[in-house]
């Protein structure tokens, strides 16, 4: 499953790559996330409760941030596991700064298998988009 999306902020690129660069800000804002903890550098572990459709499950999951350019772009990838299922993706983050804006552009792939695979493509899509759009408004919003 692809993904692409764009998220524009009232900010300068310095101010939302530290937010981004938060594990704070970041454990308030992922959805269903109950905790993350740094496990080296650019590197953490966390433990999420997320659903899609009718399947929810904790997931325990380990989250990258690569290639690091600050104030301009880094590599995602994360990998889950939980009862019903795993999932594993990777995204380019991609921060562009213009007039005292910073548009974030999330460009990625991911998949998932077991129980919560079984859901559809479409459930999952709308589901993982929906926890983007949560996981920037709530970023967007704490920079205000």
């Amino acid at each position: 499953m692809k993904f692409s999306s764009n998220y524009v902020f009232n900010a300068p690129a310095a101010k939302v790559w530290g937010a981004l660069m938060d594990p704070q800000a970041l454990a308030r804002c992922i959805p269903g996330c109950e905790s993350l903890t740094p496990d080296g550098p650019g590197k953490y572990r966390a433990s999420v409760t997320a659903g899609i459709g009718p399947i929810r499950s904790r997931y325990n999951a380990t989250v990258s941030l690569a290639d690091q350019m600050p104030h301009q772009s880094y590599r995602l990838t994360i990998e889950a596991q939980g009862a019903m299922g795993f999932g594993k993706g990777q995204a380019q983050v991609t921060l562009t700064e213009q007039g005292g804006k910073t548009t974030v552009k999330v460009d990625g792939e991911g998949q998932a298998g077991g129980a919560v695979a079984r859901v559809g493509q479409r459930l999952m899509d709308g589901a993982l988009q929906n926890m983007m759009e949560r996981f920037f408004g709530c970023l967007q919003q704490s920079m205000k």
